[in-house]
């Protein structure tokens, strides 16, 4: 039942709530301010319907600062998100509160959050960040209704702009990701090996020949080869954000498809398992102080065993490209395209690149994969005009 009663002017009804379900104290909900009784009892028919029928929302005064704080922690604390995840996600959230910051959550209308989209494209942000921060609100947000602090959801229906491209911009502009053509890599493994330091040849012949990324790379051990198979087997990757040697943490691979099994060239596999024999040695004259987790590719100076941040391998890879007049823009990364290229050039389907390199699906290798193939679809085009042409 309601109690709607007069207060100077005004008119204003009293509902009781269910009781509290932790402490069992007393609730009511009260509102203020109606101009004549038939509104209020109007507006008071509206929450007994709605507490009828258990779709009654208590919208609060949280601002969406204070709310998705709360939603950070709660998100952190329920497990199975990857630190490097809640990481993203905090930076995402940092640039939602520039738009919604003190602003209540229950006042965020579709037209605003829309707004706030449209400005993040205006202001030059990528559209891979834009997609990510419209998946933490849509979260933030979906969350808020399951608490039952709001009524709807802002993010519904929301466009994220897109340019729209032209025909020229399809032929003319599309991104191909630097690799290294074949006689480039040749050229850039010899340096290596002839002007290379300590572990270069081992390390980028490694990702070359494999493709793998260059946190799977960091923490390989001795036992995710198996040798006499001349397979690896990926299940780990490297994290590391501060760069500190002795704090990095293992998490699983990017995605489902990351954990993998390849077979690798008898070339890595005997350039390999040399290598493990030095390392063998190196950590019998450390042996007090040696880091010992098994890792192949470590640093041997201050921290002995443990892997190498990621960013040590571009200063190397640098190095060696600047030796050889290469491209010094390259990364450890490129070393993937490298060899999405080269199994293009060699025939392998590109269902099988993907599964190698462990992607469901990438537009990148896609594209490289496109403009390798291209050129020998036109190769595959001369030559049959040329048979055609003969007698």
């Amino acid at each position: 039942m309601a109690s709607i009663k007069k207060e100077g002017n005004t008119w204003r009804y009293v509902i009781d709530l269910p009781r509290d379900p932790v402490t069992n104290a007393r609730r009511q909900k009260k509102k203020r301010g109606f101009k004549t009784k038939k509104e209020a009892e109007a507006a008071a028919a509206t929450v007994l319907y709605e507490l009828s029928n258990g779709i009654h929302v208590e919208e609060t005064d949280q601002t969406f600062e204070q709310y998705s704080s709360h939603w950070l922690e709660k998100y952190e604390l329920l497990g199975g998100v990857k630190e490097s995840t809640v990481r993203i996600r905090k930076i995402e959230v940092k640039v939602l509160l520039r738009y919604f910051k003190l602003v209540k959550i229950k006042d965020i209308t579709k037209k605003m959050y829309q707004a706030a989209i449209t400005d993040m494209k205006k202001s030059g942000m990528a559209d891979t960040s834009i997609r990510g921060t419209h998946g933490t609100a849509r979260m933030i947000f979906k969350s808020a209704m399951e608490d039952g602090i709001i009524k709807e959801d802002p993010t519904q229906y929301a466009k994220i702009p897109r340019k729209l491209e032209t025909v020229d911009d399809i032929e003319n502009h599309v991104h191909i990701p630097k690799y290294l053509e074949k006689e480039e890599l040749d050229l850039f493994l010899k340096i290596a090996l002839e002007q290379g330091l300590e572990g270069d040849y081992e390390t980028f012949l490694t990702l070359a020949y494999t493709g793998i990324r260059i946190g799977e790379f960091s923490v390989l051990r001795e036992t995710d080869f198996d040798f006499a198979e001349e397979s690896l087997s990926i299940s780990k990757t490297y994290y590391n954000p501060a760069g500190k040697i002795s704090e990095y943490k293992l998490q699983t691979p990017k995605t489902k498809t990351s954990k993998r099994n390849l077979q690798v060239d008898p070339l890595v596999v005997d350039v390999v398992t040399s290598y493990i024999k030095k390392i063998k040695s190196f950590k019998m004259l450390h042996r007090n102080t040696y880091y010992d987790k098994g890792y192949i590719f470590i640093n041997q100076n201050k921290y002995p065993g443990y892997p190498m941040p990621t960013g040590h391998y571009q200063t190397r890879m640098k190095r060696i490209l600047k030796l050889a007049g290469l491209n010094s823009s390259l990364t450890p990364h490129s070393m993937r395209h490298t060899h999405t290229s080269l199994l293009a050039e060699a025939g392998v389907p590109l269902h099988e690149i993907m599964e190698r390199l462990g992607h469901k699906d990438d537009k990148v290798t896609r594209q490289v994969y496109l403009h390798v193939t291209k050129k020998r679809k036109k190769e595959a085009a001369i030559k049959f005009g040329e048979f055609m042409r003969s007698t």
